[in-house]
């Protein structure tokens, strides 16, 4: 069936994860929420952004039905048959199979992902890209790898966006006993060593699908432009060589870029429903002591709102995080500034957990050392309540705390990496300018170097941290917002398609 000529681009983006949907874009729009990291709020974002411009976007996703908080199997024949007519929404496609319908999580712990990703992407590239015929295609990480492929195939632009170097392998026979026709688009496919044919490869000459996405996309971005470099200039040990050569293949070609990404716009302390206190820039000094007195009356910390507070927010995951680093010099951080009553809150879960634990235990520091399980609610209260958010990542694809806590008033403590690097600058408190504290060497002694600055930031005058603070808040507002990311994409779209996503409407 020939597309309907339509004034605007369209735009179909294709997701495994996102925050919301806009209301305007269907009926079911509202209870479309399945997250599992910052690829869900750029999406949401971004769809939002375009829906409100006007753009003719449309979006496909996996069909949670039990995360979408729809049972079927208790809905007699007549609202199955409007719950059904609800699924054809134009802008909203839904990748129906079995396997997304009970799951409570959007990803599994173990090799159940992959099957995800193919029952996903074999009903993008058999039904729903059929059925929309779009102008472009916005495709995110490895769990859409194969669809730049098929775009490509059929002449379609395609957008790979890489949130993560995350990847996985498999062959030509494991896709197509999958349900995709890969002998369509074999040739546009990254592999583990040259195929010699379509029949050679088929069986064993494994298909690496995050580098796959990058070699056949016609653009692709990271979410942080440092990180883009780093990979480009060779850092990094864990990049697989296939990904790091196709993306300086594609920078090389002046088809690459980096575009941050930005915290949901519920996060801001003014509005904020699960912290007790809100507050914005220029009321945020008494409502952040507050806001300290129930973190630490919650964690069983010493009760002191003059006392400083640093605040764990990531995953203790030493292969990234850098929680080891911190646990190196724990006790003799507390122990130096005793008479100022320096306080930490670990609210995280992950590997590293119990040397906190053991920390607190051996020393008898509970009231100055807090561990607690992630919770959502805490965790606002953490970037609330502290005054500064420990960074220390070894490397970082973008990272949102360092966004998140200075619009909460909690200055950033960061390594000089990726995305930390794009969004966390020197504070000079005199000159009045930056809005948080970088070291550059990775080690322990780096990182309480930069806790040293922060302490040092905590013993001015009351009006120097007052001022800088409500100044750091205001400028984080601006800088990090979705408004801006989503224009970046937008700026990007209207590039590869050499047009404007709207049409003047005098037209």
């Amino acid at each position: 069936m020939a597309k309907e000529k339509s004034k605007n681009p369209r735009i179909l983006i294709v997701t495994p994860e996102i925050t919301y949907l806009p209301d305007g874009m269907g009926n079911l729009a509202g209870k479309m929420s399945a997250t599992a990291g910052g690829m869900a709020d750029v999406s949401a974002s971004l769809t939002a952004a375009l829906y409100d411009l006007g753009a003719d976007v449309h979006v496909a996703l996996p069909h949670y039905r039990r995360m979408f908080h729809v049972e079927t199997a208790q809905l007699v024949s007549e609202e199955l048959r409007k719950y059904k007519s609800h699924l054809s929404d134009e802008r909203i496609h839904l990748a129906e199979d079995r396997c997304f319908y009970y799951r409570d999580t959007v990803y599994d712990r173990g090799d159940g992902n992959l099957k995800l990703a193919l029952a996903f992407q074999r009903e993008v590239i058999n039904n729903i890209i059929p059925r929309v015929q779009p102008d472009l295609i916005h495709c995110n990480d490895w769990m859409t790898g194969l669809i730049p492929a098929a775009a490509r195939r059929m002449g379609i632009p395609c957008l790979f966006t890489v949130h993560n170097i995350h990847t996985q392998k498999l062959t030509l026979a494991q896709v197509e006993d999958a349900g995709i026709d890969a002998a369509e688009f074999w040739t546009n496919l990254y592999y583990s060593y040259p195929p010699y044919s379509y029949e050679e490869s088929r069986n064993g000459n494994q298909v690496d699908l995050q580098a796959s996405g990058c070699f056949a996309a016609h653009f692709i971005n990271t979410v942080s432009p440092t990180f883009l470099e780093e990979i480009v200039n060779g850092w990094h040990s864990f990049v697989p060589d296939s990904i790091r050569n196709e993306m300086r293949a594609k920078y090389n070609a002046g088809c690459a870029s980096g575009i941050l990404n930005a915290p949901d716009p519920t996060d801001n302390p003014a509005t904020d429903d699960k912290i007790p206190f809100k507050y914005g820039p220029e009321s945020h000094w008494d409502a952040k002591r507050q806001n300290k007195l129930a973190l630490q009356h919650a964690l069983g910390l010493e009760e002191n709102a003059d006392a400083p507070l640093f605040f764990w927010p990531s995953r203790l995951d030493p292969v990234q995080k850098g929680p080891q680093l911190l646990t190196d010099i724990t006790y003799r951080f507390l122990d130096k500034y005793h008479d100022q009553g320096a306080q930490l809150a670990i609210i995280a879960n992950g590997p590293y957990q119990q040397p906190f634990w053991d920390i607190q235990t051996f020393h008898g520091i509970k009231n100055r050392l807090a561990v607690h399980n992630f919770d959502g609610r805490l965790s606002q209260l953490g970037f609330a309540a502290s005054d500064f958010t420990l960074m220390p990542s070894l490397f970082e694809p973008c990272g949102l705390p360092q966004m998140q806590a200075p619009i909460y008033g909690s200055l950033a403590i960061a390594h000089n990496t990726g995305g930390l690097h794009d969004t966390v600058d020197p504070l000079d408190w005199n000159g009045s300018f930056g809005n948080g504290f970088v070291f550059d060497t990775y080690d322990s002694g780096g990182l309480m170097w930069a806790m040293d600055q922060a302490m040092a930031f905590h013993m001015q005058p009351r009006e120097v941290r007052e001022r800088e603070v409500r100044r750091i808040m205001t400028e984080s507002l601006r800088r990090f917002s979705h408004k801006k990311c989503a224009q970046e994409y937008i700026d990007l779209y209207e590039k590869m398609l050499d047009r404007p996503l709207v049409r003047d409407m005098s037209e």
